[in-house]
């Protein structure tokens, strides 16, 4: 694995559309990247990890548009979106058909795990003429004290335990937050949260909120 500068972002884009795997920073964590449409290439993310495929892959959108276009955009779905994206709220997403869905299946099928990031993984995803799948650089052991990578020393640490076969990290320095992103289902009608993260759970209630006002009384 070689480590880039923020500005080489091409090297990192022409690996992610060879096949290859990329470690790209945000502000949470350090994230392990690949062609979410290559099965093999995501299997390895799998097995380096040892992560349960019950546990799917978080699908990085190249903009706004393409939730609309790839995925069943609820209400609530949309507000979140309005007020949070880009930003460190993901939302479980249906599919809109199930052929798409079929050729993203290292990110979910029937439903996705769906984000739109603000920085260097953003941008990629924005570049790319493939999509991007990606989860945090650390094994996925819950009895582990040890947590994502926050740096690029420690993916290097966890890169070398792995034995992944990673091209390049893109070293971003320190990612400050270290804690995941918020996660809200948004495949019925009333979203609920998932899991807590970044965003705080009164921001999203209060998000919500306005889809409920805006909602027609229904008539007795």
């Amino acid at each position: 694995m070689k480590l880039i500068r923020p500005d080489e972002l091409p090297l990192a884009i022409e690996a992610l559309e060879a096949g290859e795997l990329v470690v790209v920073p945000t502000r949470r964590w350090y994230m392990i990247c690949a062609n979410a449409r290559d099965h093999d290439a995501c299997a390895r993310i799998y097995a380096g990890k040892g992560r349960p495929r019950s546990k799917s892959l978080a699908y990085i959108l190249p903009s706004p548009d393409a939730a609309d276009e790839l995925f069943v955009m609820t209400l609530a779905a949309i507000q979140l979106a309005s007020v949070f994206w880009p930003g460190d709220l993901a939302m479980v997403l249906r599919w809109r058909g199930s052929e798409r869905a079929r050729q993203h299946q290292p990110v979910g099928v029937p439903n996705a795990l769906v984000n739109l990031d603000p920085g260097p993984l953003g941008q990629i995803a924005r570049q790319s003429s493939v999509p991007v799948a990606a989860t945090t650089a650390n094994f996925s052991d819950p009895t582990s004290t040890f947590g994502p990578a926050i740096t690029a020393t420690e993916v290097e640490s966890f890169v070398a335990k792995s034995e992944i076969s990673v091209a390049y990290c893109i070293d971003g320095g320190i990612s400050p937050l270290a804690n995941h992103l918020t996660i809200v289902d948004c495949t019925e009608t009333q979203a609920k949260i998932a899991r807590s993260g970044v965003v705080h759970a009164r921001a999203v209630d209060a998000a919500l909120a306005a889809v409920s006002q805006s909602q027609p009384h229904a008539k007795k």
